[in-house]
């Protein structure tokens, strides 16, 4: 009979994704994640199965909670325009007021695993084209509604929408003020 956990796995993804967050995943070892989780190697181990599978948990719930802040304000009350912009301008705030210019989880981990790890790519992908997809049935309400034009394709838009937020991720590293992620958000809006 094994010995019963003496920490909260929950508790422990939430810190592992802090440090992968912070380091990203070649730099972190697994004895930072010990040393920083404060279990054993084979409580991470016996829990986990290891430092890649800690950091797909890790990313996964990135991911969710990403998702959940933006589409909390895209599915708000308000015009639709108003919205998309508080969405943007909600990214651009909490990365600037992260004091280790952290980025974005995903973004990160789609540059420093690129294609060449084919679970990571689904991942970040799936939320992408959530957010995308999240994108585009705001777009096509405005469009209903009459603040976007019905001539412009609402999966384009929603595309550059989503590329806009990754490039804000990137900028939001070593951008040193708010500024031009603002000019960004207004301008990108605008153009809707």
């Amino acid at each position: 009979m094994g010995r019963p956990k003496n920490f909260d796995p929950d508790a422990a993804i939430e810190q592992a994704m802090k440090v992968f967050w912070r380091q990203g995943y070649g730099a972190t070892t697994p004895q930072h994640l010990v040393d920083t989780l404060q279990i054993g190697k084979g409580s991470l181990y016996n829990a986990f199965g290891g430092k890649r599978q800690l950091f797909d948990l890790a990313l996964r719930r990135y991911l969710d909670l990403r998702l959940a802040a933006v589409a909390a304000r895209l599915e708000g009350p308000g015009p639709v325009k108003e919205r998309l912009r508080e969405a943007l301008h909600f990214l651009a705030k909490t990365e600037l007021a992260d004091p280790d210019r952290r980025g974005c989880l995903a973004t990160n981990s789609a540059v420093e695993f690129g294609h060449t790890d084919e679970a990571v790519a689904a991942q970040v992908l799936g939320l992408y084209d959530r957010t995308e997809s999240a994108f585009q049935a705001l777009i096509e309400e405005g469009q209903r509604a009459g603040e976007i034009s019905s001539g412009r394709d609402a999966k384009a838009l929603a595309s550059m929408l989503m590329n806009t937020v990754t490039g804000m991720h990137v900028l939001a590293r070593i951008e040193p003020g708010p500024d031009r992620l603002r000019r960004v958000v207004d301008a990108t809006v605008d153009l809707l």
